[in-house]
């Protein structure tokens, strides 16, 4: 059983849970209503814009899952790094393979064999190469899921970018595969990721070009 706590330190200890709720409070950024001028970014959201591979533009702020890094498997010392976000300066992916991948099933429940079906899916490998800050360069397969929160194309009064509510979600893949039926054009991946002030105002630049053609 715990002792009552007595009238006297009653404000003490009123005042040091307000002080641990300010501090909780202060750990997360504040919640902006999506419908003001500018949403809120997480202070971990680096400036920078995805290219995917079909000419699509998405500039704004990039960021991975809370407290995730990017986990490439290095092909030079066959060994796999882990990457803080903030210490990329860009990520470039290309095809290493691609193929339409047949589809087959079983002849007889009973049997091993197996026949075409006539149908089939676009396959893909790709190989990432991470840009540090300091330029050197890690290559190999990378999965990740990165986040970006889209800026609009003109800033607001404030000087601030206005920003959609929703982030975009963008998928790393080492291999995808899209469905039955579908050509390898219809496999979209990204292609493209540049980090800092630079590329934000790149990436804003190349997607209002876009839009205006």
């Amino acid at each position: 059983m715990f002792a009552p706590v007595p009238s006297l330190l009653l404000p003490s200890f009123v005042l040091l849970a307000s002080l641990i709720a300010q501090e909780a409070a202060a750990a997360e950024p504040p919640v902006i209503s999506p419908f003001g001028r500018a949403a809120a970014v997480r202070r971990d959201a680096l400036p920078g814009y995805v290219e995917m591979s079909h000419g699509e533009i998405i500039p704004g702020h990039v960021y991975l899952t809370r407290d995730a890094r990017l986990k490439l498997h290095d092909e030079k010392v066959q060994r796999q790094r882990e990457v803080p976000l903030r210490a990329v300066r860009q990520i470039q992916c290309a095809v290493k393979k691609e193929w339409m991948e047949r589809q087959w099933r079983f002849k007889e429940l009973t049997r091993a064999e197996k026949v075409y079906t006539g149908r089939s899916y676009p396959a893909r490998q790709y190989v990432h190469t991470i840009t540090l800050h300091d330029g050197r360069t890690l290559s190999g397969g990378l999965s990740a899921v990165v986040y970006v929160r889209p800026c609009s194309h003109a800033p607001s009064e404030s000087g601030k970018y206005n920003t959609p509510p929703q982030p975009r979600r963008c998928i790393l893949h080492k291999r995808d595969k899209g469905k039955i039926g579908e050509k390898l054009e219809s496999l979209h991946y990204v292609k493209l990721i540049k980090l800092g002030e630079a590329a934000l105002a790149e990436g804003r630049k190349k997607a209002a070009a876009q839009n205006s053609n």
